[in-house]
């Protein structure tokens, strides 16, 4: 007998275009979400909070590179060009360096933080940084005349509204409060003013510049936090940034300048009423996130200089200070 001899068969596998389906299918899945992140609900504050860190999602970018590689798919490559378009085109435009020389002014906002162990130390960094305009959030009570000690010699000219203050080495005038809502419910209106004003987080007043007057607003809207039984909690803040939306809609003066800690990025949905009168000095003349929280290792902006009818000619980051924010400045003209 005659045993038979049997044939190899072929054990090739998927082809490249059917290999690696799961790295596709999230590649797919990240573009959209960064795409659609708007429509994302904001119950709980989620849209709030992928919004607040939208730039990061494009670290999922080269982890699904890598897994698409490995498994030497085709369709996986193909399906990381949508994240790949989605991320350039939301924040590519701040990988290049849109400085330009000039600025008849430099302007400074720096939250200062009420456990800042060293208020002296920082008054002093700030005043070696130049600023014409610096402006101040955090105050406390503690602490406040320390700042005012320190920065007299170079900005002759101060205001402090409750937790806000701003110091000017041109004169100002036309200063109120404004009000962002801190204070909101049916006893609110109960209060005295003098009560409110020790927690008033938000001011106007008027800079005398060469090129005339400049409304500046200074503000230091709500904390947000995450808890795990509320979510991402933002309602404070979401009250104050429609309330300063408001002052800034009323405002005549077509040169307007906001500087302060909006405990949120412009990305946030909740800064649209702002976005569409003011624009970022940051992402106007920036180079880069500009990342101002937390000072040890930044990773958002929520610091922020907004401007309208002036131009911006810089915007940095300051280097920190006894803070946990960094100041963040810019320098503008017109």
């Amino acid at each position: 007998m005659h045993a038979e001899t049997a044939e190899p068969t072929s054990q090739a596998g998927p082809g490249p275009w059917r290999r690696g389906p799961v790295f596709a299918v999230l590649a797919l899945l990240l573009g959209l979400l960064m795409l659609l992140h708007a429509q994302i609900t904001d119950r709980g504050g989620v849209g709030s909070l992928v919004e607040t860190f939208l730039p990061w999602f494009g670290l999922g970018i080269p982890v699904l590179l890598a897994g698409a590689l490995w498994r030497r798919s085709a369709s996986a490559l193909v399906a990381l060009l949508l994240p790949v378009a989605v991320w350039l085109s939301l924040f590519g435009g701040l990988l290049t360096d849109k400085s330009r020389p000039g600025g008849d002014l430099t302007v400074v906002s720096h939250n200062v933080g009420a456990e800042n162990p060293d208020p002296a130390g920082t008054a002093r960094d700030l005043a070696a940084s130049g600023a014409d305009v610096l402006a101040l959030q955090e105050i406390t009570a503690r602490a406040k005349p320390v700042y005012e000690k320190e920065l007299a010699k170079a900005y002759p000219h101060h205001t402090v509204r409750g937790t806000v203050g701003l110091w000017s080495k041109l004169p100002l005038s036309d200063t109120r409060p404004v009000d962002t809502l801190m204070d909101y419910g049916p006893l609110a209106a109960t209060k005295p003013a003098a009560v409110k004003m020790a927690y008033n987080r938000a001011l106007r007043t008027t800079v005398a510049t060469d090129e005339g007057p400049l409304a500046v607003y200074v503000a230091h809207l709500g904390s947000v936090r995450l808890l795990p039984q509320d979510g991402f909690g933002t309602g404070g803040r979401d009250r104050g940034a429609q309330a300063l939306t408001k002052a800034i809609a009323a405002e005549r003066n077509e040169r307007v300048v906001l500087l302060g800690d909006l405990n949120g990025t412009m990305e946030d949905r909740a800064f649209a009423g702002l976005t569409s009168q003011l624009r970022s000095a940051q992402d106007s003349a920036g180079d880069g996130f500009g990342f101002s929280w937390p000072a040890r290792f930044p990773v958002a902006r929520i610091d922020q200089i907004l401007v309208r009818g002036v131009e911006p000619r810089s915007a940095w980051v300051l280097p920190a200070t006894g803070s946990d924010h960094r100041p963040v400045a810019a320098g503008i003209s017109g």
